[in-house]
């Protein structure tokens, strides 16, 4: 049976690079999973639908969403199945990184003035 990747804002593939390679096997659909819940938690917080504009946003938009979205799914894959890591502190230093970076592309994409500047033409 052949998954196909269903992120919008990222593949399956970008996700599993940043959960890196400690990270259990959790398959495509898993990943396809965390990918949908990763983008409704980033529009819920942003309070706007990016999955339904995303053709119409630019390079730059795309580039952030595609972080924040692939750090919260990589994120996800990490909590799910910490064994092939060294040890727990190295998974949840995997988990730390992740999460700062996915809150600073969060706060770029709320903030009005980053928001006005990256749609422009």
């Amino acid at each position: 049976m052949v998954v196909v990747e269903t992120g919008i804002f990222a593949s399956t593939s970008q996700v599993l690079r940043k959960a890196g390679s400690g990270v259990g096997v959790i398959g495509t659909a898993g990943c396809n999973d965390y990918l949908f819940q990763a983008e409704s938690v980033i529009n819920s917080n942003c309070r706007y639908n990016f999955s339904d504009n995303y053709a119409a946003l630019n390079d730059d938009t795309k580039g952030v969403l595609c972080q924040a979205a692939t750090d919260l799914a990589g994120i996800y894959a990490v909590a799910y199945d910490m064994s092939g890591y060294s040890s727990r502190i190295e998974a949840e230093d995997v988990i730390n990184v992740l999460r700062d970076r996915a809150l600073s592309s969060i706060s770029l994409l709320k903030d009005k003035k980053v928001t006005d500047f990256i749609r422009e033409v």
